[in-house]
């Protein structure tokens, strides 16, 4: 029997569930060689996916069309001002019409609940490239990441964000550990913790599946014995220029540092970023930054992300195989 549409969208972190997860890093690495030896034989040959975007990106639109281009299929992007999304036609209206004309629909914007009335109305799978409250596609380049580095059972795995606690990169990642029974720190000031409902949800994951799970504002005790360190921008796109002055002085104390990577007590800790990234004065915000506070980097210093120990790269290559997995378990014959 064919799958429902629904059953085959991707909108939160938690959608696949644990196995389905797992299962999905395991189709992403079957991928990722088959690439790189010259095996892949495309799955996806006269698919038409549209890539609807209300925020700008490098990675998740990259990564979505060589994805669906290396498996045979042919994608439309839809820029910020390139649809009636929102503006002169209605989500669901705009959702029955490339529901029509496309076999999937990937959508990176703000509200959660834009994707989400997307795939009630589209009648084709729907998958979140990234909103303000989660970024599935990105949890799954990370795990693989971390299993590349860490393979074994994925329960022993111990990761740590650190930074703005409420981001949908770091509820993502709580959600994602306490679902597949990691080892998830939070550190972040009190301020900018997680939601309470959000924590007490990953807490009844982690029971059923054995993570273990800490929010927290002490950094010391979060680093710990970690074995990745990760961290995001102090300020996301869409967000008033004047959230700077007021995350700065929170959030520098969270700095990733050559300290803080040596905090962990392990020689082999890695970090971790989604990218973008603040880590020099080699652009705009940067330099902007470094005006402003005097910070030369924020979330991270450049001396960490050049390190041997930052795997940023390898994390942002894995997000083609693991959204060409997802495309793939959708859409493939």
């Amino acid at each position: 029997m064919t799958r429902s549409a629904a059953s085959r969208s991707l909108l939160t972190v938690t959608d696949l569930g644990r196995e389905g997860f797992l299962e999905m890093l395991d189709r992403a690495a079957a991928l990722k060689e088959a690439k790189r030896s010259g095996r892949e034989r495309p799955a996806l040959a006269g698919r038409n996916i549209a890539l609807v975007f209300q925020k700008d990106s490098t990675r998740t639109r990259c990564a979505f069309e060589v994805a669906a281009y290396d498996q045979g299929a042919h994608v439309t992007y839809l820029g910020p001002s390139g649809s009636h999304l929102g503006r002169e036609e209605s989500v669901a209206d705009t959702a029955r019409v490339l529901g029509s004309l496309f076999d999937g629909i990937e959508f990176r914007g703000f509200g959660q609940e834009t994707v989400e009335e997307l795939a009630r109305h589209a009648g084709v799978p729907v998958w979140n490239g990234l909103t303000d409250e989660w970024h599935p596609t990105q949890m799954l380049a990370d795990v693989l990441t971390m299993r590349e580095h860490q393979p074994g059972e994925i329960e022993a795995i111990s990761y740590c964000f650190v930074g703005d606690g409420r981001g949908n990169v770091a509820r993502s990642l709580l959600a994602t550990g306490a679902m597949l029974g990691m080892d998830v720190r939070i550190a972040a000031p009190e301020e900018l913790s997680p939601p309470e409902p959000l924590v007490k949800g990953a807490e009844r994951m982690a029971q059923a599946s054995g993570a273990r799970v800490l929010v927290t504002d002490d950094l010391a005790t979060a680093l710990d014995g970690a074995a990745f360190i990760y961290t995001d921008v102090w300020v996301s796109m869409g967000e008033a220029d004047a959230e700077w002055d007021r995350r700065v002085p929170l959030l520098t104390p969270y700095r990733v540092t050559a300290e803080v990577m040596a905090a962990t007590g392990r020689p082999d800790t890695r970090f971790l970023h989604c990218l973008p990234t603040v880590h020099d004065t080699s652009t705009e915000l940067g330099r902007r930054i470094h005006q402003r506070y005097g910070l030369a980097g924020a979330e991270v210093t450049d001396e960490v992300f050049t390190s041997a120990a930052s795997v940023v790269f390898q994390q942002a290559e894995n997000r083609l195989h693991t959204i060409k997995a997802v495309l793939v378990a959708a859409l493939g014959a």
